[in-house]
């Protein structure tokens, strides 16, 4: 059985919403095309704006999110950024589902998530294979409908000294929607239309068949239903509320299987190997349902306070498959599958969240206090399988277990202002603290999905234990724990004098597990004129261990040799783990340096900010280690039966160098209307200067690599070296258009040596958007993401031998080709 959320969190995440109100936002966003735009994320001096601040701030208004055919809030803010980046692998189990973002190059859960400035809770799933943030466990920004947002904010900037862990290549700040009138609804429909190349493998000998050189597809459909509306709670309270329900087929970009599938018929081939479907994969999209509720409101109680709150619920159900297992394969069961199998893996995500909070003035202290809570679970159908171990009573659908992690995070935070002499403002100082509590649960599937029934194969050795494609989850990787943290800080900020700005920040905080952090910023600003700034910071920052990659384990059983060997990915807290040398996860440390520039010159507007990045022990996943002498040393330590594995651990080390450049021209051409013109591009180098030993491994012979050039090189060049995006928007009358190419740089698929590495070369894709106002409340708009249907290098058959995946998963921009989408809204 899958294990949901009670039903009446859904009520209950409206009911709190309708309760409390406004959010504790210091300031209201503006037009983002105004240079006067106000900031409420870096800083806590109201009315900054985003052109004043002393590090770099993205504002990306709701109208920019809506401007591409994608409605996922995460592919929405990678084509709006430059320095975010949201590659869609696939064949990848859980994070086919749940995909993360990174920006500035780092890992996803290096940077910091705030709904209405407040922390938001991570997704249960850890990233475990072999794509861009594998060992992470970061936010879902694809839980938030983009019709509930009214800008986001993107600081590109460290800020663990203000905000706590996680914020060290930058923090992203939803800021919802506060309308108390008004409303739209929104029906997207779109498909991906394409055609790709194909690089096929040489038949085997004697064989007739033959394989394409390329292929069309129409697939990916792909139907989006949100709605928002703004409701009036008394004279001057509100509550926004918004739902999205989305319908997505899968897309299907598989190689042409050239394998021989079938045994031979008396010395010859089958001949269903001339009938069979040789697209026998699914690389690319997942198919998936979801729908989403999100509300947020706000009371003005007296003129000096306010209450707040919001909350959400999500139901994701998503479908995609492993790697094809052919007839004659020994992990399937002919009689229950005679031409093969494609498994399926069928995850459940659930997401909550609900927040209430107050904010007042008592003296000269603005205060706000707010307690939110998170959840997300994850729980895996395994579909169109079996238990090849059960033979052919082997049952085909499986509940293999899942997961799920909870966040509830208390604040309390005064600002206020002081007069000091010397001082060319008012010295803006704030106090406050955070407490924070973390559950990680994680529970068993049916036995049928994990256990080994006995069955042999002819050639004498067990058949495969558990689900194909995803063993369930053993009653002995079963776990819940929780830790709390608390931390306290101060902030502070004023102008030395007219032409600079200074600030600084300082926060402590203790964590019941791995003990204590000290953080610390410092930041400045000096106007030479109004229309020219220099600005800079120094800090050191942190990330904790998440409760996901300290709890989470599962296993599987391998026979080498006939003997059967548990092959485990362990917790580093396990007695066979801590015997290979794993110790204790302690906290990632960071160094931050950035200095930029700021420059007016009306109507442009320019910044340049360069930065770098210095990592100290980087938590990773570590090799599988099975090797013979592995195994060997795990028995001499008086375990058996185990046959390796592979665990978190400390002690990799980056230096990330990069500068992010953005030019803004607003224009108005008269008659011709008004143009929007943008070119911002990031530039980044990952140098990974140390990777992580234990003198156990060291000692063996051969010596096992811990952390091998898969992901050295994963880490140094599997994202763009460089992005830049150059776009503009038109605006007349009742027509509209938005014209975006983006150029995505150079990236390497590692292979184990250098013989199996493949360069992917930049590619420019372009997208184009069309609008016409039929009336003041109905609009059109039609279009096209990647509209002249790019590929990155399909991969040759010695890097696809099972025709399974023809292109990489490092490709940046996915691998689903051209999309072409309409749009109605109706405003109301």
């Amino acid at each position: 059985m899958q294990q949901r959320f009670a039903p009446e969190k859904t009520v209950l995440a409206l009911s709190i919403a309708a309760l409390f109100a406004g959010g504790p936002l210091l300031a209201q966003a503006q037009d983002t095309g105004s240079t006067a735009t106000v900031v409420v994320t870096g800083t806590r001096v109201a009315n900054r704006t985003a052109l004043d601040t002393a590090s770099p701030v993205d504002i990306i208004s709701a109208d920019t999110l809506k401007t591409t055919g994608s409605t996922e809030l995460n592919q929405a803010l990678s084509v709006a950024l430059p320095s975010l980046n949201f590659p869609r692998p696939a064949l990848t189990d859980g994070t086919d589902t749940i995909r993360p973002a990174t920006l500035r190059g780092m890992a996803p859960d290096q940077s910091l998530v705030l709904v209405n400035s407040k922390r938001r809770h991570a997704s249960s799933l850890v990233n475990l294979n072999g794509s861009i943030g594998r060992g992470s466990a970061a936010v879902d920004l694809n839980t938030i409908p983009s019709a509930m947002v009214k800008s986001i904010e993107v600081l590109r900037d460290g800020a663990a000294a203000q905000y706590g862990s996680d914020a060290i290549s930058g923090v992203v700040n939803v800021r919802l929607r506060t309308d108390r009138s008004g409303g739209e609804a929104t029906v997207n429909y779109g498909a991906h239309v394409t055609e790709y190349d194909l690089l096929n493998a040489p038949a085997p000998a004697g064989a007739t068949w033959t394989g394409p050189n390329s292929r069309k597809r129409t697939d990916g459909q792909t139907t989006t239903v949100s709605a928002w509306k703004g409701l009036p709670l008394g004279e001057s309270g509100f509550i926004t509320i918004a739902a999205e329900y989305k319908n997505q087929e899968h897309t299907e970009r598989s190689g042409y299987d050239m394998r021989q599938l079938y045994a031979k018929v008396n010395g010859a081939y089958d001949p269903r190997e001339l009938t069979i479907n040789r697209f026998d994969a699914w690389y690319g999209d997942p198919e998936m349902q979801q729908k989403t509720v999100f509300a947020n409101a706000g009371y003005n109680l007296t003129p000096d306070v306010k209450v707040y709150g919001w909350s959400s619920y999500q139901l994701r159900d998503a479908r995609s498959a492993g790697y094809f297992r052919p007839p004659q394969d020994t992990r399937n069961v002919q009689s229950i599958y005679p031409n093969g199998f494609l498994p399926i893996i069928a995850p459940t995500v659930e997401d909550f969240s609900a927040a209430a909070g107050m904010s007042w003035s008592i003296g000269d202290w603005d205060m706000d206090t707010s307690l939110v809570y998170g959840q997300n679970g994850m729980n895996y159908d395994i579909k169109n399988t079996l238990n090849a171990s059960i033979g052919p009573t082997s049952k085909t659908t499986f509940d293999a277990g899942g997961y799920s992690y909870n966040q509830l995070v208390y604040n309390l935070t005064g600002v206020r202002k002081y007069d000091v002499a010397g001082l060319a403002s008012p010295l803006n100082v704030a106090v406050g603290t955070e407490a924070r509590r973390e559950g990680y649960e994680l529970h068993a599937g049916e036995p049928d999905s994990w256990r080994n029934g006995g069955v042999i194969l002819p050639n004498g050795v067990p058949a495969a234990s558990g689900a194909q494609v995803f063993p369930g989850f053993r009653p002995a990787n079963a776990s819940h724990r929780s830790r709390t943290a608390i931390g306290v800080f101060v902030d502070v900020e004023a102008n030395i004098t007219d032409k600079l700005l200074a600030s600084a920040a300082v926060r402590e905080e203790h964590y019941n597990d791995f003990g204590n952090n000290l953080s610390g910023k410092l930041a400045g600003r000096y106007d030479f004129t109004k229309n020219f700034a220099l600005r800079g910071a120094v800090q050191n920052g942190f990330r904790a261990p998440s409760l996901q990659q300290q709890n989470f384990t599962s296993t599987s059983t391998n026979f080498i040799n006939g003997i059967p060997y548990e092959i485990t990915t362990f917790k580093p807290s396990d007695p066979v783990a801590v015997a290979l040398g794993a110790q204790p996860l302690k906290a990632e440390k960071s160094t931050n340096y950035s200095f930029g520039a700021v420059m007016r010159l009306a109507p442009v507007s320019l910044t340049v900010d360069a930065y770098r990045i210095n990592v100290r022990d980087r938590i990773v996943l570590s090799e599988n280690l099975t090797s013979a002498a592995v195994r060997n040393y795990i028995v001499s330590q008086g375990f058996t039966g185990i046959g390796g594995g592979r665990f978190f651990i400390n002690g990799v080390d980056t230096n990330t160098k990069g500068v992010d450049v953005v030019a803004s021209l607003p224009y108005n051409a008269g008659a011709a209307g008004r143009f929007d013109f943008t070119l911002a591009g990031n530039f980044n180098r990952t140098e990974v200067t140390k990777v992580p030993t234990t003198a156990q491994l060291a000692a063996l012979n051969p010596a096992p690599v811990l952390f091998d050039r898969v992901n050295v090189l994963t880490m140094e060049k599997g994202q763009p070296k460089n992005k830049i995006t150059a776009s503009a928007n038109w605006k007349l009358d009742q027509w509209g258009m938005t014209a975006r190419a983006t150029r995505y740089g150079e990236v390497l698929t590692p292979g184990t040596t250098p013989a199996f590495d493949m360069t992917l070369k930049s590619k420019t894709i372009v997208d184009l958007e069309a609008r016409y106002a039929l009336t003041r409340q109905m609009s059109l708009a039609i279009g096209a993401d990647n509209l002249f249907d790019q590929y990155s290098e399909t991969l040759p058959p010695a890097l696809n031998t099972t025709s399974n995946t023809p292109f990489s998963n490092y490709t940046p921009f996915g691998n689903n080709g051209r999309y072409v989408y309409a749009r109605a809204t109706y405003s109301f």
